[in-house]
């Protein structure tokens, strides 16, 4: 675990342990007593959702003791379904991603995260697909079947296979409903699950002193491109560029949305869509200034592409407009088309407005 790693003298509670978590969930006053006197490091307390309770002690020592804590997990819907103490005030939120493209430097191999993506674990791994078939069956039984987010798995399950078909495209709860079998609100409640456990992301619209009539519904992403080319079933009617474009759509967006969040850029994260019309994959919008990305598999401009782009920039004359693409390096009027790996290794600098 990076955390435990990272801070080597730290005091490190899991409660993943059940011993662990039987004694804490039994009497949460007992983490007092697991931390020696006069201890002046950090106490970590991995998957704090599983005992929410556990937070009122943490509060007590923070005020009392000024002991320092960092609390990992991986949702925060336990908690706030139960309304406990979120340290609001005491406590800085951030969020880990998988690996980025600058964090690998030279194990970077586009082609390899396109296929598998960037869980570590996953990256490293001999046999990626065997391992993202494990986790997502792993984290499905004890993420979702075990803290009770739903009892029908079997609906579960058959949706998150024709969610997989929504990644990288504008959100359908209705269609997805009628594929999968399942209610129309079901589906909105697997969806919010799926946030909730930050295994998925909306996007929504950006409607910022619109000039047209824009879209209402939002485009939805997996977390991970290889989470989501593990869930996409494949078959002889599956065309591979099908499966490809959106993945690199996510990988764009997950080390986007990665080096925004590790470098405090404050961005917040958009689509754009005129009705009926035209398109823009991804908007950025925070005190660094707007950006708009689309993102094709394609290596030649067959007419049309750009579009969406000069659109938003007739719009939005301030913006900065990418193309990610598998081409060359060019400039179409002001649109920067840009092949997609080097917009990847070069993301940080792309939101900071540095010229590359």
């Amino acid at each position: 675990m990076w955390v435990k790693a990272e801070f080597e003298d730290s005091i490190y509670i899991d409660l993943l342990s059940d011993k662990t978590f039987n004694e804490l969930q039994a009497a949460p006053s007992r983490l007092r007593e697991r931390i020696p006197s006069g201890h002046k490091g950090w106490v970590i307390v991995d998957e704090i959702q599983k005992v929410p309770a556990i937070l009122n002690e943490v509060h007590r020592l923070i005020e009392e003791k000024k002991t320092r804590f960092i609390l990992t997990g991986s949702s925060a819907r336990k908690l706030r379904k139960q309304g406990v103490n979120l340290l609001a005030g005491r406590a800085l939120t951030k969020k880990m991603f998988p690996l980025t493209v600058r964090e690998l430097g030279v194990d970077f191999n586009f082609e390899k995260s396109v296929k598998v993506g960037h869980i570590p674990k996953a990256y490293l791994d001999p046999d990626a697909d065997a391992f993202l078939h494990a986790y997502i069956k792993t984290y499905l039984k004890e993420e979702v079947f075990q803290e009770g987010l739903t009892r029908n798995m079997e609906a579960f399950a058959r949706f998150l296979e024709v969610a997989s078909f929504s990644h990288g495209h504008y959100l359908n709860i209705s269609k997805v409903a009628s594929d999968c079998n399942v209610e129309r609100k079901t589906v909105g409640q697997y969806f919010q699950i799926l946030e909730d456990l930050l295994i998925g992301h909306q996007l929504p619209v950006f409607t910022k002193k619109a000039k047209r009539s824009v879209a209402a519904h939002p485009k939805f992403y997996f977390f991970d491109t290889g989470v989501y080319r593990t869930l996409r079933p494949r078959g002889p009617l599956d065309v591979e560029a099908e499966i490809d474009g959106p993945a690199w759509e996510g990988l764009v967006l997950q080390e986007l949305m990665a080096e925004n969040e590790y470098n405090n850029l404050q961005y917040e994260f958009f689509c754009w869509k005129v009705q009926k019309s035209v398109d823009v994959d991804i908007v950025l919008y925070g005190p660094q200034g707007l950006i708009a990305i689309e993102v094709k598999r394609a290596d030649r401009l067959r007419g049309g592409e750009l579009d969406g782009l000069r659109t938003f920039k007739a719009d939005y004359a301030m913006a900065k407009t990418f193309f990610v693409w598998g081409g060359d390096e060019r400039y179409v009027e002001d649109i920067h088309l840009i092949p997609i790996e080097k917009f990847l290794k070069n993301t940080m600098r792309i939101l900071k407005g540095e010229n590359i």
